[in-house]
């Protein structure tokens, strides 16, 4: 480092001067994303390529942050650059933790040392859990040195705190992460991968301390936050992060804890499951040296929806030993997903901005972040979160359980003529078209669609037993009929609609003042068929003048519409 770069730096005066080691990277790049347009920050984008650095910088032309590149290799004679740097933090984003070499808490000494706050995005456990031994230099210095400030172990114990706020005993946690398969994934996060998939690492089992091994265990989930489009039904496999041994911390009598991730396409994740299996059965000695073809095939090989999730489910009991049972889902489109791993830090700094330093010492970041600080930041971007719990598993309707909370948001009209006890009827009038071409007139044949009507008399008679409606459709003097239930397995948290052989499965999405069903999957004979094969659908109830009122328009590609129905219904006096 150059002497005149070291006046510059220490002739600094903004009132906070945070370091990134990895300032260009995944998950350091995205940090300065989160703060860039805080004016009273200084941003040191560090790394070990000055070229890298710099371009980063000139990229982010609208921060109102000072942004300054620095090379910076924790590998080399870093403790004069911390000296004449002087940050009032220091953030460590550049992994993988779990292969730092001999002296893996070099970074934290100095900062000790010098007198500087630090904080990682570490997401090994072994990591996290050895800071604790600085524990009694940091309290002698008044520094904070918290590690794992990342989406585990941070936002899952924010989330299980909220979720077990009336809980007097929490018995088990478990936690998944599905990342978008376009979210652009650093070759240091493919690195941690290789070094511990199929390896033992510690967790906590059935009340005991035991033993597990990464991307050999496996379980399946479907995160779907009330009203939204959910994720497809996910695989998830254990990982070694900090949570494991983090959470019984925090909740010691909890009997098991265990955290997922589910990779996709999950041909890919497969693979994985297969290679950790080799390493667990020792047949290979390890993943590392795969590592560049692992993080390739990463982000090459990619296919399916941009948007991914996140769960947490919780289970206990309350004072007067009643079972809970609670799941947090985490849905973000797009691009905005990657943003999470590096809020908590981003929270920390705007705390720290504000006065809010957490408290001296060395130790898991467990309890600096809540939940709220992470809803600022998801309120911003298409990131949509929402509790399941008991209440929903017990309600005596089939829309109500399916949709949970978002059922008490829906209009009061869409409500009652999914309240059906046993038997109801409702009547009214609709608009029946029907396609042209012969493909359009032999599908609705088949599945016995009503004619062309421009104004005829509907009634749907609902009949309910054993948590299954039949949906009886009369439109003029012409009949069908099909059955609802609530899907399960890799249709979990769906709408099962069956149409003799054929069977849809929907999610319930809330829309305003509408609730649209969207097809997700389908079937013949329970045989699933690819959704490129499938009709095309577009179906909505929604509430005019006090009236309800049904849209629904089925078609394919081969044959264009099929049959267009819409109209009004009122319960039958």
């Amino acid at each position: 480092m150059r002497t005149s770069d070291v006046e510059r730096f220490s002739q600094m005066t903004a009132p906070l001067k945070v370091l990134i080691v990895g300032g260009y990277g995944t998950f350091g790049g995205r940090l300065v994303a989160l703060l860039e347009d805080e004016p009273h920050l200084t941003l040191i984008v560090a790394g070990r390529s000055a070229a890298k650095a710099q371009a980063f910088c000139r990229s982010r032309g609208l921060a109102k942050a000072t942004l300054v590149p620095l090379a910076f290799d924790r590998g080399g004679d870093f403790d004069a650059q911390l000296a004449a740097l002087r940050p009032d933090i220091l953030v460590g984003a550049s992994g993988p933790f779990q292969a730092y070499g001999e002296r893996p808490y070099r970074v934290i000494e100095a900062c000790i040392a010098n007198g500087i706050d630090y904080l990682d995005l570490a997401d090994g456990s072994e990591f996290v859990a050895g800071v604790g031994r600085y524990d009694a230099a940091a309290k002698a210095a008044r520094r904070s040195i918290l590690s794992g400030v990342s989406t585990c172990p941070v936002l899952t114990a924010a989330v299980t705190r909220r979720l077990s706020r009336d809980m007097v005993r929490v018995e088990s946690i478990r936690a998944g992460i599905s990342p978008s398969p376009f979210a652009r994934v650093g070759e240091n996060v493919v690195r941690a991968v290789a070094v511990y998939a199929g390896r033992r690492v510690a967790l906590r089992r059935n009340g005991v301390a035991g033993t597990g091994h990464p991307f050999t265990e496996q379980m399946q989930f479907t995160i779907a936050p009330p009203g939204r489009l959910p994720l497809r039904n996910t695989l998830f496999s254990l990982v070694d992060v900090p949570d494991l041994r983090a959470l019984p911390e925090l909740w010691p009598e909890a009997q098991t804890v265990w955290i997922g991730a589910g990779p996709v396409p999950e041909i890919l994740h497969r693979l994985l499951i297969a290679l950790a299996w080799l390493v667990r059965m020792r047949l290979l000695p390890g993943l590392s040296v795969l590592a560049p073809l692992m993080s390739f095939a990463t982000n090459h090989l990619r296919w399916g929806e941009q948007r991914g999730g996140m769960f947490v489910e919780v289970k206990g009991a309350d004072a007067a030993g009643t079972p809970l049972e609670r799941s947090w889902h985490l849905i973000a489109e797009g691009d905005d997903g990657p943003f999470i791993p590096s809020m908590a830090a981003a929270a920390l700094v705007r705390k720290r901005l504000g006065g809010h330093a957490p408290s001296p010492g060395a130790r898991a970041a467990l309890c600096e972040v809540e939940l709220e600080d992470y809803e600022r930041q998801f309120a911003v971007r298409s990131i949509a979160t929402g509790v399941r719990g008991d209440a929903a598993n017990r309600a005596p309707h089939l829309y109500a359980q399916i949709l949970a909370p978002a059922w008490d948001e829906l209009r009061a009209e869409i409500r009652a003529m999914h309240t059906i006890d046993r038997v109801r009827v409702a009547e009214g009038r609709a608009s029946v078209e029907r396609g042209a071409n012969i493909l359009a007139r032999l599908a609705a044949w088949i599945a016995g669609f009503p004619g062309t009507a421009a104004d005829t008399p509907v009634t749907v008679r609902f009949e309910v037993e054993n948590g299954v409606e039949t949906w009886t459709r009369t439109f003029g003097r012409e009949t069908f009929s099909s059955r609802q239930f609530a899907g399960r397995g890799r249709w979990d948290r769906l709408l099962c609609e069956q149409f003799g052989p054929l069977t849809f499965a929907m999610a319930l999405v809330r829309e305003d003042a509408r609730l649209r069903l969207v097809l997700r999957s389908w079937s013949i004979f329970s045989v699933r068929l690819p959704m490129w094969l499938c009709l095309r659908m577009d179906a909505f109830e929604t509430v005019e003048d006090g009236r309800f009122r049904f849209h629904v328009e089925i078609g394919h590609k081969l044959t264009g519409l099929i049959v267009r129905y819409r109209g009004w219904l009122e319960p039958a006096q």
